[in-house]
Order: structure tokens, then sequence, then C-alpha cells
């Protein structure tokens, strides 16, 4: 064991990394989420199928080539305690983490093939200053990373809007209305883009950034958010 080694394995026998699901110690072989939490989280596998709960969120109300959710969000489970971890603790390694293994599932659709790049939702810059960082640019980290696909932040966010928490469908989509803008149209034209967010309720968010990029000539948008909440 050289010194490097025997440094680690000291931090990590006096101040061990935990799991970002159940705060039990992980071990030396496993990063972020413990093999246990892993293999329990609830993956929704919408990705493989066309008609799922996702992509009817949208139905009549905007024309997304394709939509999914990799986990089911619910309270008190694994999934909120991971989303917890990563918006309000700043653990930034969740989100990439996830996104990493959201990517490598997305790879195996044949719905989500054609992609030329991946859009976070932003965040106003006043709320970005406040938190410190984007949860969602952190999932489009991870996806960039195991699909091999460019990162492009020109969709941005122009107006700072109240929380959507607590709100009913239609003020959550009066919330967000006209609250996106895009800085260089067209370097996006006629590109087929991931839209990621960090959970979908709602959609409202969604829908007007998808609404805001569907306006550039030629563009297909594609959806994918971290967890579900279905409410």
């Amino acid at each position: 064991m050289n010194i490097l080694s025997k440094f680690e394995y000291l931090l990590n026998l006096f101040y061990p990394k935990i799991c970002m699901s159940c705060s039990q110690a992980l071990n030396s072989q496993e990063e972020t989420i413990c093999i246990k939490c892993l293999l329990r989280l609830p993956k929704t596998g919408f990705h493989f199928h066309e008609d799922n709960p996702i992509s009817r969120v949208f139905w009549g109300r905007i024309d997304i080539a394709a939509a999914t959710s990799f986990l089911f969000f619910s309270k008190q489970g694994r999934v909120q305690s991971l989303m917890h971890n990563l918006k309000y603790r700043g653990q930034k390694e969740v989100g990439i983490y996830l996104g990493k293994l959201f990517g490598n599932d997305l790879k195996e659709s044949p719905l989500f093939q054609n992609i030329d790049l991946i859009i976070p939702i932003p965040l106003h810059p006043k709320k970005l200053a406040t938190r410190g960082f984007n949860q969602s640019m952190m999932i489009a980290k991870g996806l960039s990373e195991s699909m091999e696909l460019p990162i492009n932040e020109y969709l941005q966010r122009s107006i700072h809007t109240s929380t959507q928490t607590k709100k009913s469908r239609y003020d959550r989509w009066k919330n967000v209305k006209d609250i996106f803008e895009i800085s260089e149209s067209d370097s996006l034209k006629n590109k087929n883009i991931l839209l990621v967010d960090d959970v979908l309720t709602t959609g409202a968010t969604l829908e007007a950034g998808a609404g805001k990029l569907l306006e550039v000539e030629g563009t297909k948008v594609y959806i994918a958010t971290l967890a579900y909440a279905n409410i």
C-alpha cells in the first residue's frame, strides 16, 4: 500500500463517505450510493415506451419527440433523500452520478438515439447565485459523460419567479409562462435537443422551455427528468 492509499484508508476510517440515499458508510468499491440502495432504485423504464405517463403530460400541450423520467419519486423514499441531498445540501455528485446511470439507460432506448445536444433547464441568475449551482446542470453533466453529448446553455431564464411548490397546475403554468429566452438561436437550428430537469410534477416549466426551443427553425425536443412525482 503506497502513501496515498494509506492516507485515503485513514481518511475513510475516521471520516467515512456515506450513501446519499440511506446514510450508511460506503465501502471502497462504492460511489455515492451503496449497492443495496442502487439495486433498489425505483426505475420507471419509461424510456422504452413512446406512450408513457411522462409523454402523456405533454399531449395536446406541446409537440415533444419523446419524454421520460428515470426514477419514481415518493415522499420519504430513497429518491426524495437523493434529491434533497442534491438540491438542498449541495451534494452535486448525486446529480452527476445519477445522470450517468440515466444516460447509460437512454443509450439503450431506440427513442433517444438521435440526440445532438443536452440543455438543462436554467435557473435565474439570482437563484443561481443563492444556491451556488444548478441541479439540472449536474444531471446534464452526468448524461453528457455517459451519452458522449455536448451541453448547451443557450436557453436562459430571463424572469425570476416564485417557487412552484404548493401551486396548482394552472398557477404553475402561469408562473413560468414566457420566462425563457434563447441567446443564440442560429446554433440550435435543426438540432435534436434533450431538455433536462430534476423532477417532473405538472411539466409547466418544461413545457415553457420546450416551447421556446421549438420556436427555433427545425428543432425537435426530447424531455428527460431524473424523477417523476405523480401529483
